[in-house]
């Protein structure tokens, strides 16, 4: 099988082997690459906060037979609003990514994708991430439709400031905040402490990503917290990853749990912990790769948490 570097044009950063470089059919593979169905680990990161909410939601109020449709409507929603708002990433990037070697190739840049083809398809997605998110209660509704406003602000953040991180974090853990209130019809203090703890696990996990670009951001004058930290990332991580941790556990005692529910949940946060001191040994600032292995396993980390979150939120059933 042909790995992503053997594909002429296949983007750099793609997961090597991936269906959309090797099987998809080559018309939809520009459309597929905006999305980036070839690199998945951005709708983990997008999906996980959201899973993250319904086990929160659970441990506050017990199971409800309809969490058995948000857990898939969220997997959806991931795919697709991810896909619209990395469409419209690239749209609002497209003259930087050609500067970028990491970036060059993507499908505007390289001419693959025409610029009006990529505003049929991001509204494509939109569409559908409407339609699942009408099922999911009025609520959820509006904070579906306030979501859009990060999405739209976050591809300008590196424009204007050193911490477009931030950004993307408050984007990208808003799902905490919807599953959860798809669940219980509206939002109170747990979900939003977990929220802020999702954006704290976010700059982790995206400065050590974007230290790929940290030479080329540079030369064209683009900010991140990579560039900001420099040198001393490794104690900046270690500090947020301490926030993420100490508001995540906030976040779950403000569900209210207690007994064996509690502990499991918690024994979910100390594995969460573990897996970020792990990156943080792990991590060398002047190698491409190990970033980028770092950087994808975070959906193990996020995985290991919304496991037991869940499980904590199942045990409600006993109590």
């Amino acid at each position: 099988m042909k790995t992503a570097f053997q594909i002429p044009d296949a983007v750099r950063d793609a997961v090597n082997g991936n269906w959309v470089d090797t099987r998809a059919p080559a018309h939809w593979r520009p459309w597929l690459r905006l999305s980036r169905i070839d690199r998945p680990i951005g709708t983990w990161l997008l999906l996980l906060p959201c899973w993250w909410g319904i086990g929160l939601a659970m441990m506050a109020s017990g199971p409800r037979w309809f969490d058995l449709w948000i857990y898939p409507a969220c997997a959806i929603g991931a795919v697709v609003m991810r896909g619209a708002g990395c469409t419209w990433n690239d749209i609002t990037d497209r003259d930087i990514d050609g500067s970028v070697d990491r970036t060059r190739n993507r499908p505007l840049p390289s001419g693959q994708a025409t610029l009006r083809g990529a505003y049929v398809w991001m509204a494509l997605q939109l569409a559908i991430g409407l339609l699942v998110l009408l099922t999911l209660g009025r609520a959820a509704i509006w904070l579906g439709v306030l979501s859009l406003l990060p999405v739209l602000v976050y591809p300008f953040a590196k424009r204007f400031t050193w911490w477009p991180q931030v950004f993307l974090g408050i984007a990208f853990n808003w799902g905490v905040m919807l599953a959860y209130a798809a669940h219980r019809d509206g939002l109170d203090l747990a979900p939003i402490i977990a929220w802020f703890g999702g954006i704290a696990w976010t700059v982790f996990y995206d400065t050590i990503y974007a230290h790929q670009d940290a030479e080329y951001d540079a030369l064209i004058g683009v900010k991140s917290t990579a560039r900001l930290f420099g040198e001393d990332t490794p104690r900046w991580l270690a500090a947020f990853g301490a926030l993420a941790v100490t508001l995540l556990a906030i976040a779950i005692s403000a569900t209210g749990i207690d007994g064996f529910g509690w502990w499991v949940a918690m024994a979910g946060l100390m594995a969460f912990a573990a897996h970020l001191v792990w990156q943080l040994y792990m991590l060398d600032l002047h190698d491409d790769q190990n970033q980028l292995r770092l950087f994808r396993s975070n959906r193990d980390a996020g995985m290991i948490l919304a496991v037991f979150l869940g499980l904590a939120g199942l045990l409600q059933l006993a109590s």
